[in-house]
């Protein structure tokens, strides 16, 4: 089920964000995903607008999607149910919220430039992500 975050999910979305950083991201260091931390608690949070999937049964919160505008600040799934269309789900349900929706990703995440590619987002520009020094994409999507 999806459903607006509340602040009881702190601490959830963030292990969830900082777990998947970790796996996903494989190529910047684990150090600098943890030094984020409170910044993702303190000021990326509570700037987003946050849906979070929760599974039925348990209510145990298995990924969440953050958006600023019309911009895709973050969706992460934990590691251990990634795969079952939990991520698929939440972009769906921000799609219909939203006419277009811009994000960036690492080019070296092969595996989220496919899924975006899959779910009909473009790549319209590469850059550089100056505080990891990595080369990413900007990748939009219209209704």
């Amino acid at each position: 089920m999806i459903r607006c975050y509340s602040s009881q999910d702190t601490d959830r979305v963030v292990r969830i964000w900082l777990e998947a950083s970790i796996l996903a991201h494989h190529f910047v260091p684990a150090l600098y995903w943890i030094g984020k931390e409170e910044d993702m608690r303190n000021q990326y949070l509570p700037l987003s607008q946050i849906y979070v999937f929760e599974e039925e049964e348990s209510k145990v919160v298995q990924g969440f999607v953050a958006m600023v505008n019309n911009y895709l600040a973050a969706l992460f799934v934990i590691p251990e149910v990634q795969g079952r269309g939990i991520g698929r789900s939440l972009m769906e349900y921000v799609k219909a919220l939203h006419g277009e929706i811009t994000l960036r990703v690492y080019v070296k995440n092969e595996h989220a430039v496919l899924f975006y590619e899959k779910l009909g987002y473009d790549i319209i520009e590469e850059q550089l992500d100056i505080e990891t020094g990595e080369r990413e994409y900007v990748m939009k999507w219209e209704k």
